[in-house]
């Protein structure tokens, strides 16, 4: 456990800038052009994963970077093979009744790719045979989180 890991490749310069566009809310005042440069310096994840790269060298391993663009983990729907683009603000996908956790269901889905190799593209029918084991454990998670006082909102709970 815990010897192949995947992560999609992201530009954080992007995540940094300001919004180009100027827009009102409802009430007519204008919106933040704000992202998440606070955030993105605060948590530094371009110097996590260059330190998890490092130390899995020494063990002779690596950090499978997945072709974000190609991929897109979080639009993905295996059950009938489409894409969905979805606002940032929702957290659960909904599958005919079957609620998921969005980023818990993009690292299955990362979990599931073709092969080592070629990190372009998700194993569809691997997805199909790993689900209920994932939905399962997804399930007990969210469960637990649910009874710890200090909910993670991140996750939409």
């Amino acid at each position: 456990m815990g010897d192949t890991m995947f992560v999609e490749t992201m530009s954080f310069k992007g995540l940094q800038k300001r919004s180009k566009k100027t827009e009102k809310n409802e009430k007519g005042r204008f919106k933040k052009k704000k992202r998440f440069g606070r955030t993105l310096s605060n948590r530094a994840p371009a110097m996590l994963l260059s330190c998890l790269e490092r130390k899995l060298k020494y063990h002779g391993l690596k950090l499978n970077k997945v072709n974000t663009i190609k991929v897109k983990a979080s639009q993905y729907n295996h059950f009938d093979d489409t894409y969905t683009k979805k606002t940032l603000n929702k957290r659960w996908n909904d599958f005919s009744g079957i609620k998921v956790q969005r980023d818990l269901y993009s690292a299955f889905l990362l979990m599931n790719m073709v092969n080592d190799k070629y990190l372009d593209k998700i194993n569809r029918d691997l997805c199909f045979k790993t689900f209920d084991l994932f939905l399962k454990n997804h399930d007990e998670l969210i469960n637990n989180l649910k009874k710890e006082p200090h909910m993670l909102k991140s996750m939409g709970l």
